[in-house]
C-alpha cells in the first residue's frame, strides 16, 4: 500500500498536467545510438522508421526504461554504471540523475512497477559481489526507496510479469568488481538463475542443468499470458550444441530452444537480446556477432527461421510482429525497411501505447 507521503505526492502529481507519450511524439520504440559524430542520443522512433525524438546523452547508453503513462524514459550507461538519467522526452531534456549509492553499480536495466511509481533497477553490491534491486520512487523525483536481494550474483536484465507486481530478474551469475572494469571473475563456480520477486522476496528461482551452468541468462522478455523468454550467453568453451534460448512458465522448469548445428555455431555462443512478436505467436534472440537473429515458434519444438543482418542486436514488438536494429543503422519491422545514419546500441525498447 501507498505510504501516506506517497498517495499526497501520487494525488499531486495527478492534478497536474503530465505529458504523455503523444506529446512527445508517438514513438512506437526507444534506442539509443552513437552518432557520426561520435556523441550519443536515445531516440523515439515511429512506426514507420521516422524519428519521433533525439535527446543526447552524456555517453553510451545501453538499455532504456519507458515509463509506463508519462513522455520519460529511464536511460541507463553500459555496465558496471553508477548512474542513470532520466529523460523527459516530450520536452527534450534530463529531468533527473540517479545515482547509486555507496558501495552499489548499475546493471544496465530497470523497469517500472505499481503503476509507474516504482522503478526497479539490477544493482551489484559490490563487497560481497550479491545482486540487488534498487527501488526509486518516480512520484517524488526518483530518490531511493530501499533495496531488495535477487538471489543471486550479477542480475543484468528485470521486467514486471505482466498483470502482475511480480518482477523477473535475470540473475547472469557472473562475478564482476568496478575496479576490473568488465573482467568475469568466477566463470568456473558461475551459477546463473531466473527469479520472481514478489515484494520483498524471491517467491520462485529456476535453473537451467549443471551442465549448462556457464550459460549466463543475460536478457528477458515476457508475453502477456506470463510466458517468459530467456537470452543467454554461453562462457564456456565453444561448443554449437549449447541453447541460447530458454523459455519459462511459473512452476515449471526452463525449456532450452536452439537452432540446427551450423545457424547455432554462427551465433558464436552469443544472444543480445530477446523479444516476442506483438501477437505473442513468435520469439526472437538476436546474434550480431553472426549477424542472425533466430525466430522461433514458442508453442512447438521446430527449427526456428532466420533473419540475416550485419550485426544485428536490438529486438522489440512491433504491431503484430517484430522490430529489429543493427550496429549499421539499419532498423526493420513489419512493412518498414529504414536505414539511419547512426550506430544502433544493443536494444531496442518497444514505447508504451
Amino acid at each position: 500500500m501507498l505510504s501516506r507521503r506517497r498517495f499526497l505526492a501520487a494525488a499531486a502529481l495527478a492534478s497536474l498536467p503530465v505529458p504523455g507519450w503523444a506529446e512527445a511524439g508517438s514513438p512506437a520504440l526507444l534506442a539509443a545510438a552513437r552518432e557520426p559524430s561520435g556523441s550519443f542520443a536515445l531516440f523515439g522512433l515511429t512506426d514507420t522508421g521516422g524519428i519521433a525524438f533525439r535527446i543526447a546523452l552524456p555517453a553510451r547508453g545501453h538499455a532504456a526504461a519507458a515509463h509506463p503513462t508519462r513522455a520519460e524514459a529511464v536511460a541507463f550507461a553500459r555496465r558496471p554504471g553508477t548512474f542513470a538519467l532520466v529523460v523527459d522526452c516530450a520536452a527534450g531534456r534530463l529531468a533527473h540523475r540517479l545515482d547509486a549509492p555507496a558501495g552499489r553499480h548499475f546493471y544496465g536495466h530497470g523497469a517500472f512497477l505499481d503503476g509507474g511509481r516504482v522503478l526497479a533497477t539490477t544493482e551489484n553490491a559490490i563487497q560481497d559481489g550479491t545482486g540487488r534491486l534498487g527501488l526509486w520512487d518516480a512520484m517524488n523525483g526518483y530518490a531511493r526507496m530501499g533495496e531488495v536481494a535477487t538471489g543471486g550474483i550479477g542480475p543484468h536484465e528485470v521486467l514486471r510479469l505482466p498483470g502482475t507486481e511480480i518482477l523477473v530478474v535475470a540473475n547472469g551469475g557472473i562475478l564482476t568488481r568496478p575496479e576490473m572494469g568488465r573482467d568475469k571473475l568466477n566463470i568456473d563456480t558461475m551459477r546463473p538463475s531466473l527469479v520472481y520477486v514478489d515484494g520483498d522476496r524471491v517467491v520462485e528461482q529456476v535453473a537451467l542443468p549443471e551442465a549448462l551452468h556457464k550459460a549466463s541468462i543475460r536478457h528477458l522478455a515476457a508475453r502477456d499470458d506470463g510466458l517468459v523468454a530467456v537470452a543467454m550467453q554461453w562462457e564456456g568453451p565453444e561448443d554449437p550444441s549449447v541453447p541460447l534460448l530458454a523459455l519459462h512458465r511459473r512452476g515449471e522448469p526452463l525449456r532450452p530452444r536452439q537452432a540446427g548445428p551450423a545457424e547455432q555455431a554462427r551465433m558464436q555462443g552469443y544472444a543480445g537480446s530477446v523479444a516476442f512478436s506483438g501477437d505473442g505467436t513468435e520469439v526472437a534472440i538476436t546474434g550480431p556477432r553472426g549477424g542472425v537473429a533466430q525466430v522461433f515458434d514458442p508453442a512447438g519444438d521446430g527449427l526456428p527461421r532466420l533473419v540475416h543482418r550485419l550485426d544485428i542486436c536490438g529486438a522489440a514488438p512491433l504491431g503484430a510482429g517484430l522490430a529489429f536494429t543493427d550496429g549499421t543503422g539499419g532498423l526493420i519491422g513489419p512493412g518498414l525497411v529504414a536505414k539511419l545514419d547512426l550506430a544502433w546500441d544493443n536494444h531496442l525498447v518497444a514505447a508504451p501505447t
